[in-house]
């Protein structure tokens, strides 16, 4: 049982001496150091006090060495992303640390994109990959960064990275947003979603680019989901707006197809 341990670790956590959480649980400051030094087991009242207290379940203060989690994985058990809180439906991120047990921020890069999709799980995958850290990011989010191919989601150029936070509950996917995303069928994709989970079940995914038509993808087929926020390039965006490129292709196509009506016209073959 990891809960002497973990009362105290959580303690100094938060910076607070044994006078100053004994007094917030109304209790001695002797009962407590009992507590922390494991000379006095604790009955139901006393677990769910602290439970109550750190915000976290009594389950996980009684199982888990919560010493040995980063401080994202504590940020997020005090936000109620907790397995013995949610159920047995929330996945644990795979992830890493650096020497000062600070989240790293893991390369994606196209050619790892493929594996990823299989080994997004496997923590021995994961502390395979590649890691960075971006000192302006919050210490108590988890980000990482994948790279992107193709044109769909112009202005931002073939080959960007892109950096996204995770996101434990889907429910909050705010819609009109990017978003990373690792599905069941077509890898990691970046789109801008529409959350429609709760009504239809579906998130629907839009692209940047117009001609790319937007599309529904189950919530059955999503892995992972991370909140765009910034994105690295060597090469800087097109600054055409998507309705200047719009009207530019429709040009083009208008000028290809006077072509080939001149071309008919030559050869006797357009009909008035």
């Amino acid at each position: 049982m990891n809960f002497s341990t973990n009362i105290k670790h959580l303690r100094k956590r938060r910076k607070k001496t044994q006078e100053d959480v004994a007094f917030a649980l109304r209790m001695k400051r002797s009962t407590l150091n009992n507590y922390e030094n494991g000379q006095t087991i604790p009955n139901a009242t006393v677990l769910m006090t602290f439970s109550d207290y750190y915000k976290i379940a009594i389950d996980t203060i009684l199982r888990i060495d919560l010493s040995g989690l980063s401080e994202y994985q504590l940020s997020e058990l005090e936000r109620g992303n907790d397995v013995y809180i949610r159920g047995s439906g929330l996945r644990v991120l795979a992830t890493t640390v650096n020497s000062s047990n600070e989240e790293n921020i893991e390369l994606v890069n196209e050619k790892a994109r493929a594996g990823y999709v299989t080994g997004y799980a496997d923590p021995e995958y994961i502390k395979e990959l590649p890691v960075f850290r971006l000192p302006f990011l919050s210490a108590n989010r988890k980000y990482r960064t994948f790279q992107v191919s193709g044109d769909s989601m112009l202005p931002l150029p073939d080959g960007s990275w892109v950096t996204g936070e995770f996101v434990g509950d889907w429910h909050g996917i705010i819609s009109g947003k990017p978003y990373i995303v690792l599905t069941l069928n077509d890898g990691v994709v970046f789109k801008i979603a529409d959350n429609l989970i709760v009504s239809e079940g579906v998130l629907r995914m839009y692209s940047l680019n117009p001609f790319y038509e937007p599309y529904d993808l189950p919530a059955g087929e999503i892995r992972e989901v991370w909140r765009f926020v910034n994105f690295i390039s060597t090469e800087l965006p097109d600054t055409e707006t998507g309705d200047e490129a719009t009207r530019r292709m429709m040009a083009e196509l208008k000028n290809e197809l006077k072509l080939i009506h001149q071309k008919l016209d030559k050869q006797g073959l357009m009909t008035s």
